[in-house]
């Protein structure tokens, strides 16, 4: 490689550690300290000023999480390539309108270890809302939203421990799948019903097929939220396991569309993710759609980061083979 090839990944290599350092900060206070920013702090920083709610969220955020800009390269940094590209005041009015939110009443009911209930974000408490956002040079950017009142979500509880919740994240990380789908759909992993209720609801959807291993979390669904849906002669359910259906079933199957949904995040998500992958070629009719793809692209990243470094050619080859598409082809070949 040529010098120039050679800083330009050192630089890479910089900012894959500016990530992590980004990463655990914002995970840290997300943890720890979500609830820190009150409505009395938000109000009182408000009257000194004319700031905008993000950028006084922001500068309070920072402060919460330790950071030092003015004296601090590495602080300064997280601060303005991440944390303030992160915040982002959300409308409880948008979310509220979502049709699953107006259309489905959950109700506190219980079977065995599973339950369904409601919990709330506290106003300007701290969450993930979508999708981390990849910028120039492989910056990686959480995406952190707060409301400035309540808001309240359903969701279903293993054993008095959140499984599954239909909260911002959730509908803004499958927006772009149930704009795509139509025809003849399946999905792994049920849940509370969100995609298959968003997809039922599409006209140039026929039938949405939902594989299932758990029958307590069928049965809750069956018994008090598929009922209603607009269209529930539209789904199919099947009660078993995802990985022994998409190997021995799916491929005598005419399916349009898959959406993979049985992880709770990347930590449990890339071994799963990968496994499917390969079993994609056994359905190669039905084009395979993943949630919080990007998330779990990102953790491949940089699982290969060091041996793409060592077998590439140039730093513009080590871009094409950190991109999200060649990632995604890589998937199907890692064993």
């Amino acid at each position: 490689m040529s010098t120039e090839d050679i800083e330009k990944i050192q630089q890479l290599k910089q900012t894959r550690h500016l990530n992590n350092d980004a990463a655990w900060v914002m995970c840290d206070y997300l943890d720890k300290l979500p609830r820190a920013i009150t409505p009395e702090l938000m109000q009182s920083v408000l009257s000194e000023g004319d700031f905008s709610k993000e950028m006084i969220y922001y500068l309070l955020m920072g402060e919460f999480c330790s950071l030092d800009p003015e004296n601090n390269v590495r602080d300064r940094l997280i601060s303005q390539r991440y944390l303030r590209c992160s915040v982002k005041f959300l409308s409880i009015y948008e979310y509220n309108s979502n049709p699953y939110y107006k259309n489905i009443k959950i109700t506190p009911q219980s079977i065995g270890q599973w339950s369904f209930a409601y919990q709330s974000y506290a106003p300007y408490e701290a969450f993930l809302y979508k999708d981390i956002v990849l910028g120039e040079a492989l910056q990686e950017v959480p995406q952190i939203g707060f409301f400035d009142s309540e808001f309240s979500f359903p969701v279903v509880l293993e054993n008095e421990h959140e499984w599954m919740a239909i909260k911002p994240n959730e509908i803004n990380t499958m927006q772009g799948h149930i704009a795509l789908v139509y025809g003849n759909v399946i999905t792994f992993g049920l849940g509370m019903g969100y995609f298959a209720y968003m997809v039922q609801r599409k006209t140039e959807v026929c039938l949405i097929t939902i594989v299932e291993k758990d029958p307590n979390v069928i049965e809750l669904f069956t018994k008090y939220i598929l009922p209603q849906f607009e269209n529930p002669d539209k789904v199919n359910i099947i009660q078993e396991d995802a990985f022994e259906y998409i190997e021995q079933k799916m491929p005598h199957k005419q399916y349009n569309w898959a959406f993979v949904d049985l992880w709770h995040d990347t930590s449990d998500g890339l071994p799963s993710y990968l496994k499917i992958r390969k079993l994609e070629a056994l359905s190669p009719k039905t084009r395979f759609l993943y949630w919080i793809e990007d998330s779990i692209i990102s953790a491949l990243r940089w699982r290969e980061f060091n041996s793409i470094i060592d077998s590439a050619d140039s730093y513009s080859d080590v871009l094409k083979q950190l991109s999200f598409d060649s990632l995604r082809l890589l998937a199907t070949q890692i064993d």
